[in-house]
């Protein structure tokens, strides 16, 4: 695709979904291609989710001329595919905007729409949604539809399942747009069934369908048990075809496969939807990167992406990272122990596991976007003498929660969860900052959290976790990389180190990369000849030293990159009140909101958590 030589001729006259209803075949086609070349320039320059959005193209506009959105609820599972429909409902000129502080999110967010549902960052969560919203519009007699877009790969999630089961019961005006764009389902799907699909998702054929089986039932006496034998014989044959009788079994009428990329045959289907009364699958295929060559030949690097150069597909910015440091790190444990295997939840090149996977395939183990499965598998694992290791972001730790409660912590089994991404995350958002891990942890028993700022620390906290502590054991760690020009690369502290004098009257405490910040803070305050720092690397159980450490203090500053709310900051501020401390502490963490987008950098200054923050805040409290 040539990214200069097209002029946005249509697009810009786009301001509401309702524009793109009287556009002919020939401008919708030039609509999609304006689409693509926005979303590769964007994206290029800000970040973000390439390849989903780049797949969905033809689907969004034909979900706009066909539907009255917002009257009609689109619902964007995960919500990292509606870059297309950002740019249909009103967001065309703030989307360069994207991604960025005070602009607009990468994800769908009721408050910047009303086009937009409900806040969206997870997998899974659509169909739920959907059948909730067209439940409501069957209590209130109104004639609208729910539409939820969710892809196949948020078909492994149990949630997606548990809504089917109870959706498919229902008579609601409820259309699924199953988007394939892996094969996954419809892999022996041939020529005839395709011919077959086009032919089924025409409306002419449920009018025929309809008028046929009306006729039938009027002839005397056989019409009924005849018009009954010829459709039960149709929908056998058509599950011989299709297989799609899981779907129809479960009360659903099932359409397609239809192909995504043709505008056409999408309108086709929807509109033959629109007539059925009862719930419908509406199963297409697309491709993911469609467009962007660079972006269809890796659809996973370009899932979601930081800058790019547009011309090369290649990153701005190339360079190590925690995330790479601990697939490393398991390798490296892995070749001296074959108990040790990994486990994701669809995230093994987000989580570093990439090279695992090739090296030991026998013992990786991708259970896709079911993270709860993931910790009750790997409890399974354990039992069976294997030393698991779940690698999962924290925003998505989140939703297992009660697995590593009574799966994990209670069974006192000896699995190992690497949560990627601690802390702040930046341009994601709300949806994906990993603020909450600490504060789920704190109360479990039996279990061990660790947070090190440095990458011997993740190795020597790896090794605590295989070869020392018992039972449950959790490593954190952040997004991005350390500090390439940092003094203390090669600090390795099992629990906790004390950096500067250590009779010194005020203390910083803190742990993970946050540590770095403090070491900053340090030397801002004149050398920082009477502060120390208390630095932590197991965070849960909190090392008794460390607490003894800052009694004497007059004032201890504790700085905490997650919730204030049940953290280590308030555990430790309790510890040290039950120990008789009588001097001044100050908590500094996230109150009680969601954090919005923006770079990690303009967070922490917010925040009052960077290295002028800290010492300006020391120096006035402490008179220093």
């Amino acid at each position: 695709m040539d990214n200069n030589s097209i002029e946005n001729s249509i697009l810009k006259n786009i301001n509401k979904p309702s524009d793109v209803k009287n556009l002919s075949d020939a401008e919708l086609e030039l609509l999609c291609t304006e689409i693509r070349q926005i979303l590769v320039d964007t994206v290029a320059s800000t970040g973000g989710h390439l390849a989903s959005n780049l797949g969905t193209v033809e689907l969004t506009v034909a979900l706009h001329k066909m539907f009255n959105s917002p009257e009609d609820k689109i619902i964007w599972d995960v919500g990292h595919q509606a870059y297309a429909h950002k740019l249909l409902t009103g967001r065309r000129e703030s989307f360069s905007t994207l991604r960025t502080e005070g602009g607009i999110s990468g994800f769908v967010r009721p408050d910047e729409s009303e086009h937009d549902s409900f806040y969206e960052g997870h997998a899974g969560t659509s169909v739920s949604q959907a059948a909730g919203v067209a439940a409501a519009n069957a209590a209130k007699g109104s004639k609208n539809f729910a539409v939820a877009v969710v892809g196949d790969g948020s078909f492994g999630n149990g949630m997606v399942y548990e809504a089917l089961d109870h959706a498919g019961s229902t008579k609601t005006r409820l259309i699924i747009i199953l988007n394939d764009n892996e094969m996954s389902i419809s892999e022996n799907v041939g020529a005839m069934a395709r011919y077959l699909a086009v032919v089924r998702a025409k409306p002419e054929y449920y009018r025929f369908k309809a008028g046929t089986e009306k006729a039938l039932r009027k002839i005397p006496i056989v019409g009924k048990s005849l018009s009954n034998h010829i459709f039960k014989l149709k929908n056998t044959l058509k599950n011989i075809i299709y297989s799609s009788s899981f779907f129809e079994d479960l009360g659903f009428k099932y359409i397609g496969p239809v192909d995504g990329h043709d505008i056409g045959h999408l309108c086709d289907a929807m509109d033959s939807a629109k007539m059925v009364e009862k719930p419908v699958i509406i199963h297409i295929n697309t491709m993911k990167g469609r467009g962007y060559d660079h972006a269809e030949n890796s659809p996973e690097k370009f899932h979601g992406i930081s800058k790019f150069d547009i011309n090369t597909g290649e990153p701005v910015q190339t360079s190590g990272s925690y995330s790479a440091e601990f697939g490393k790190i398991l390798c490296d444990f892995a070749a001296k122990d074959k108990r040790i295997c990994a486990i994701t939840a669809a995230m093994a090149l987000g989580t570093g596991l990439e090279d695992f996977s090739k090296q030991y395939a026998e013992r990786f183990y991708d259970v896709g976007i079911a993270e709860e499965h993931a910790v009750t598998f790997g409890s399974g694992l354990s039992a069976g003498g294997m030393l698991p290791v779940f690698a999962v972001y924290s925003t998505f730790l989140q939703r297992c929660t009660d697995q590593l409660i009574h799966d994990g912590a209670l069974q006192r089994r000896k699995l190992i969860v690497a949560v990627d991404r601690a802390g702040f995350v930046g341009e994601d958002g709300e949806t994906h900052q990993g603020l909450f891990d600490v504060s789920l942890m704190q109360s479990m028993p039996n279990t061990t959290v660790y947070s090190p700022a440095t990458y011997n620390e993740m190795s020597k906290a790896f090794y605590n976790a295989f070869y020392k502590d018992k039972n449950l054991v959790v490593i954190r760690y952040p997004r991005g990389r350390m500090p390439a020009d940092t003094e203390y690369a090669d600090l390795c502290s099992a629990d906790y180190e004390i950096i500067g004098n250590e009779n010194a009257e005020n203390a910083i405490v803190t742990y993970g990369r946050l540590f770095f910040n403090a070491a900053e803070a340090l030397k801002l305050l004149n050398g920082g000849e009477n502060v120390k720092i208390i630095k932590l690397n197991r965070i849960k159980p909190i090392p008794e030293k460390a607490v003894e450490a800052a009694l004497a203090c007059k004032n201890v500053f504790f700085f905490e990159e997650g919730m204030r709310g049940g953290g280590v900051g308030e555990k430790f501020g309790c510890e040290l009140l039950l120990r008789g401390f009588g001097g001044r502490y100050k908590l500094t963490a996230v109150e009680d909101e969601f954090v919005a987008h923006a770079s990690v950098e303009s967070l922490m200054e917010k925040y009052s958590m960077s290295a002028a923050k800290m010492a300006a805040m020391i120096e006035k409290e402490a008179a220093i």
